[in-house]
C-alpha cells in the first residue's frame, strides 16, 4: 500500500528549515505555539463531528476516536497551560487557518452517507492521518530546533511539552495506518479507494499547509494550480462542479490579502530596515532556502 509523506514547502523548505527561523523570534515563537494549541483544540471538534456522522455505526472506530478526542484536548490543555505561563497570548491565531482552509478543499459529504460507510470512514482516517503526519513533522522539527537553540529556561519548557505531545501524535499515525491497511485488505475494490483517497487528500493537506504560510507574490495562481492538482485526483465527472465552487475563493483570497497587510505592517513597525532589505524582496522574489544567522 502507499505510503504518503509531507511535502516540502513550496518544494524549498523543511520543516527544520522552518523551526531553526521560529524558534529564534520570541513573537513567531509564541506565534506557532499557539497554531499548535489552536490546531489541537479544533481537531477536538473535528473529531467530534465523525463521531456524530458515525451515528452508532463502527462502534469500534468511535471508541478510537473518542480516545483520540481526549488525548487532543489534553495537548490543547498543555499548550493553553504553556501558553499562559509563558505571558503569550491564548487567541485565534493571526493569518492564514490550515484548519479551515484544509476544510474549504474537502468535501464534507464524503464523511457521511449511511449507504456508503466504508468510504465515510475511509475518507475519515485519510483526512486524519494526513494532517496527523504534518503534526508530527513539525513537533519533530521543533524539538531538533530547540535541542540547537540557546537552553534557555524558556525553550527548555517549551521543549519538554512537545516531548510530551509527539509520541500520542506519533501513535494516531500509527493507528490511522494501520486502520486503513485493515480496509485495504478486505478487497480489490476497498484498496482502490484507499489508495484514492490518500492521493486527494495528500494534495488536500499540502494545499492547505502551503496556503497557510504563502504570502509572496504569485500566490493566488500557485493556489490556483494547487486546486487543479487536488481536482485531478477526483472522478472526471467531479471535477467541473469542485473547481467552480472553490474557484472565487481561490483566486480572489481575502484571507490572503488581509494576511499580506498584516504581516507588511508588523515587519515595517518591528524594523522599517529589514523590511526594505528582507520583506519587500521576499515578497517579490518569493520563498528562498538562505542560512540562518547566529550569534557568534
Amino acid at each position: 500500500m502507499t505510503v504518503t509523506y509531507p511535502k516540502k514547502f513550496l518544494n524549498t523548505l523543511s520543516a527544520r528549515d522552518v523551526m531553526q527561523r521560529v524558534v529564534m523570534d520570541q513573537e513567531v515563537h509564541y506565534i506557532t505555539l499557539n497554531r499548535y494549541r489552536y490546531n489541537e483544540q479544533r481537531s477536538c471538534k473535528d473529531l467530534t463531528d465523525v463521531i456524530e456522522s458515525l451515528n452508532g455505526h463502527a462502534p469500534d472506530l468511535i471508541k478510537d476516536l473518542s480516545r483520540h478526542v481526549l488525548e487532543e484536548s489534553r495537548h490543547a490543555l498543555w499548550l493553553t497551560e504553556l501558553l499562559i505561563d509563558l505571558g503569550a497570548e491564548v487567541n485565534t491565531p493571526p493569518g492564514m487557518s490550515y484548519i479551515d482552509e484544509f476544510e474549504r478543499l474537502i468535501d464534507q459529504e464524503s464523511f457521511k452517507g449511511e449507504h456508503q460507510l466504508e468510504d465515510a470512514i475511509i475518507a475519515a482516517l485519510v483526512a486524519i492521518n494526513v494532517t496527523e503526519k504534518r503534526g508530527c513533522e513539525y513537533f519533530a522539527a521543533h524539538i531538533h530546533a530547540l535541542k540547537a537553540a540557546p537552553q534557555t529556561p524558556e525553550n527548555v519548557k517549551i521543549r519538554e511539552t512537545i516531548e510530551r505531545i509527539l509520541p500520542e501524535e506519533a501513535g494516531h499515525v500509527r493507528w490511522g495506518t494501520r486502520r486503513l491497511a485493515e480496509i485495504a485488505r478486505r478487497s480489490p475494490a476497498s484498496r482502490q479507494k484507499v489508495e484514492q483517497a490518500k492521493r486527494k487528500y495528500a494534495a488536500i493537506e499540502q494545499t492547505a499547509f502551503e496556503s497557510g504560510m504563502d504570502i509572496t507574490l504569485g500566490a493566488e495562481l500557485r493556489r490556483v494550480n494547487k486546486l487543479v492538482e487536488i481536482a485531478n485526483t477526483l472522478p472526471i465527472w467531479e471535477r467541473p462542479a469542485y473547481l467552480m465552487e472553490r474557484l472565487p475563493a481561490t483566486l480572489l483570497a481575502p484571507e490572503l490579502q488581509k494576511t499580506r497587510l498584516t504581516a507588511a505592517q508588523k515587519a515595517w513597525q518591528r524594523d522599517p530596515n529589514a523590511f526594505m532589505n528582507t520583506f519587500v524582496p521576499m515578497f517579490f522574489e518569493g520563498i528562498q532556502k538562505r542560512p540562518v544567522a547566529t550569534d557568534a
